[in-house]
């Protein structure tokens, strides 16, 4: 039931992404940011000096500091440790009781805290969008499309994702800003994703896109 012991992998490149069937296109006055679920109890499953986890970091900060700068809502989700049973659900059959509510769990990594501003969403199920107000939030500020960054890929982003498009947001992930148990994983989860609900681009083409 604990997570895996996850060894490095290589982040796909541009020329490797599959090709997203939706033709959205990211734009700063429409898109929110979502920095999927970086605590310290899920990120140390991963050598933190080597790929994915290094370079996913630098990526997720880029992002970050763009979105900031123009004014592009940021949001985080962060689980919190020492749930009660009943409210953990299901998840506990799959994934045992989870973060303990200590210094070594429930932060969010330090080179991603979140700054003045931002909005940090309790986290209960897969999709950020579950027993949560990101929805109405995201409405209230003009903003219908979303851009998840984070862990795990072929989990909770993927989840997000296909909720956003069930709810008419056009989603975006961050193919180099995700990371997940394997590269295996990691490419499934981009391929169900532009099969079905949203875009990989990568963070480069991101940038580009939103400059």
């Amino acid at each position: 039931m604990a997570l895996p012991k996850i060894s490095p992998y290589p982040l796909p490149l541009a020329s490797e992404l599959p090709v997203g069937r939706g033709p959205w296109q990211p734009r700063s006055e429409r898109l929110a940011l979502l920095v999927h679920d970086m605590q310290q109890y899920f990120l140390a499953a991963f050598d933190a000096d080597s790929a994915p986890l290094a370079p996913v970091l630098a990526n997720i900060a880029r992002l970050l500091a763009h979105c900031r700068a123009r004014g592009i809502p940021v949001f985080y989700t962060a689980q919190r440790g020492n749930q009660d049973r009943r409210d953990r659900g299901l998840q506990a059959d799959l994934w045992g009781p989870g973060m303990h509510a200590t210094p070594d769990h429930e932060p969010i990594v330090a080179a991603l805290a979140p700054a003045a501003g931002d909005h940090v969403l309790v986290k209960h199920r897969y999709s950020a969008f579950q027993r949560s107000n990101l929805e109405t939030l995201m409405r209230a500020r003009g903003r219908d499309q979303l851009l998840v960054t984070g862990v795990y890929a072929h989990i909770g982003c993927t989840a997000t994702v296909s909720e956003a498009f069930q709810r008419d947001i056009e989603a975006f992930i961050a193919a180099d800003a995700v990371a997940d148990f394997s590269r295996a994983d990691h490419d499934l989860a981009l391929h169900l994703i532009a099969r079905t609900c949203g875009v990989p681009l990568t963070t480069a083409q991101l940038l580009e896109a939103l400059a």
